[in-house]
């Protein structure tokens, strides 16, 4: 998974697997495969989740502030404490999301986690500058390991705009009693199995062909924060998303 500074627009729809299905169809021809990926574009990703003793980070999403912010450490596919992970830090602001992440092996960013390993220099690390701005935001929050969300994703990338993303998650899974993320994607559902959380990423706007294809296919706006969902699920006990 390439690239390490992104900013975009990221428009989410709630849409049941069948129209998943539809939709998926219908983009082939202007749409390719996420080459990272497998054959139909498909991978699995696990995230844990970071936040404060205040919930600080919790509230930011659920009030809909209109700047927030999340600190993940994620995995693609399965992996072991000797892998490469991503430390990501994403802030949204004016509805323009802006994420900054660097690779680490896991193994170390477990130690960083757990404050065993102060000396950062002899971090496995791909970006020191952004690794900073994560401490620092870790830091002056407090942050800690809250809770661990997993789903499987297929990705499309535009034929001749590469940076037209559309993506499905599904599977939407979610734990907080095992926090190593290198122990796979189990957990309990936060969405019904049967919807799917779609996302449109752009740099500017959706394509004209890609917003009436939504339309015809009835897809609706909603804002799903996987993040937030998952904590009124573990901690409130509030009902899945159907």
């Amino acid at each position: 998974m390439a690239g390490e500074i992104f900013s975009r627009y990221e428009i989410k729809y709630l849409i049941p697997f069948s129209t998943y299905e539809k939709l998926a169809k219908a983009l082939q021809g202007r749409m390719v495969y996420d080459k990272y990926g497998d054959e139909e574009g498909k991978y699995n990703i696990i995230s844990l989740y970071f936040d404060s003793p205040d919930k600080k980070i919790y509230y930011e999403t659920r009030n809909k502030e209109r700047f927030r912010q999340k600190l993940r450490l994620r995995i693609y596919n399965k992996a072991t404490v000797d892998d490469n992970a991503f430390f990501e830090v994403k802030k949204k602001y004016k509805k323009r999301v802006n994420k900054r992440r660097t690779s680490i092996n896991l193994k170390h960013a477990y130690q960083y986690i757990n404050n065993a390993q102060r000396n950062y220099e002899t971090l496995n690390i791909s970006n020191p500058q952004i690794f900073n701005e994560i401490d620092s935001f870790r830091s002056y929050y407090s942050l800690q390991p809250e809770n661990i969300v997993s789903y499987d994703r297929q990705a499309f990338v535009g034929v001749t705009d590469p940076d037209l993303r559309v993506t499905f998650d599904y599977n939407l899974r979610c734990r907080k009693d095992d926090l190593r993320i290198e122990h796979g994607p189990h957990g309990i559902h936060f969405v019904d199995p049967e919807l799917v959380v779609l996302e449109v990423k752009v740099n500017h706007s959706v394509p004209l062909w890609l917003s009436r294809l939504l339309s015809e296919l009835g897809c609706p706006k909603k804002s799903v924060s996987k993040f937030c969902t998952s904590v009124d699920l573990l901690e409130e006990g509030t009902g899945i998303i159907v």
